[in-house]
């Protein structure tokens, strides 16, 4: 994930370009059918989701290496399962974190609710909802390897700005696991951009 300005931008005002990378990209939203586990990308639980779970699983492990746990105080607020694509480009002969392009969509813990998002450079994630807006502080990023060789590491981000009051609007922490895919290409380039699709899970955490 690459870092910008901390300034944050509200999607509105930069709906070309985020427009243009999700449609070149083919980035589409994920319907999310009744069953589906939202603690990792293939697992399924069960039953569906309920607000009793209190590890945010419901019903499934959702395998988070111990380095990724927030600190305590902390509790999980909503899980969203993500496609889309990481975007790298050529820098010095190789390629580079440039942005994610990515749409989520999920659950709210309390109450259980569905929500969808989109991801985009800062980190940032915003959605398309209720409009509120988190920005993930790219300093002091903990990270932790992929249960899945070639792919993108698992993360635990703090959060470094937020605003409205929907979704995000009290977000602190931020968790990428069971990642899938979105490693750069190998070997070295000669200049562009390229891209790689990748999965994950994202948990959100607020204060308790």
């Amino acid at each position: 994930m690459a870092q910008r300005p901390s300034a944050v931008r509200p999607l509105a005002q930069r709906p070309a370009r985020i427009a243009a990378a999700f449609g070149a990209l083919a980035v589409v939203s994920v319907a999310v059918p009744a069953g589906v586990s939202f603690a990792g990308t293939d697992r399924v639980p069960a039953a569906p989701p309920a607000p009793a779970a209190p590890d945010g699983g419901y019903g499934v492990d959702p395998r988070v290496p111990d380095e990724l746990a927030p600190p305590p105080g902390h509790v999980l607020h909503a899980v969203l399962k993500a496609r889309g694509v990481q975007i790298y480009e050529c820098r010095s002969g190789a390629w580079t974190p440039r942005e994610p392009a990515a749409s989520l969509t999920g659950v709210t813990v309390r109450p259980v609710k569905r929500v969808s998002a989109l991801h985009f450079r800062g980190p940032s994630w915003q959605s398309d909802q209720d409009g509120s807006l988190l920005e993930g502080d790219p300093e002091g990023v903990v990270r932790v390897a992929s249960e899945h060789p070639g792919s993108i590491q698992q993360l635990r981000v703090r959060a470094k700005a937020t605003s409205g009051t929907g979704t995000f609007a009290k977000v602190t922490w931020i968790q990428r696991i069971d990642t899938v895919g979105g490693a750069a290409p190998a070997g070295a380039c000669a200049g562009g951009t390229a891209s790689a699709p990748y999965r994950a899970v994202y948990r959100f955490f607020v204060a308790a």
